[in-house]
């Protein structure tokens, strides 16, 4: 497993997005917890209502993995930090996307969402893409990862 975590700045404001590839075949255990990690990003995703506390994104992706076995809450295996963080003109900035904060989603607020599955003395796989939020909900910056094998979609 490789992960990479890159970005770049345009006119002051941040981008951050994180991929996890397979050097080589991947293996079924590979693949099916690079499945879970793109579903519990997905479920963040969906989580992501107006009006709702930030923490309901992370209560969302973590309630998943804790369905699929990891955890509780953020103990390994499983996602052992936030689910995602507030961005622009700093790579990292308030409001969160943790448990705790309660920090209600407005149209304009924009997130990376990035919960990670970290297998301590295997791997650890994390999938960032950025949201913003919409006055008909939250819009992908950035395509979520498309596969395994094709990370950016470029086979699809």
């Amino acid at each position: 497993m490789v992960l990479i975590d890159t970005g770049c700045q345009v006119q002051g404001y941040n981008s951050d997005i994180t991929r996890t590839y397979v050097y080589g075949e991947p293996t079924e255990r590979d693949r099916q917890v690079w499945e879970q990690e793109k579903a519990s990003q997905a479920a963040g995703f969906e989580a992501a209502k107006l009006g709702h506390g930030c923490g309901t994104v992370d209560d969302a992706a973590r309630g998943y993995l804790v369905e699929h076995g990891y955890g509780p809450g953020y103990a390994t295996p499983g996602l052992p930090h936030r689910t995602g963080h507030g961005i622009g003109l700093d790579i990292h900035e308030w409001p969160y996307l943790v448990s705790s904060d309660t920090t209600p989603l407005e149209v304009g607020m924009c997130f990376s969402n990035e919960p990670m599955i970290c297998i301590p003395g295997e791997f650890g796989i994390r999938l960032e893409d950025h949201f913003y939020m919409t006055e008909s909900g939250p819009k992908w910056f950035t395509k979520p990862s498309h596969s395994i094998d094709d990370p950016f979609g470029y086979n699809a």
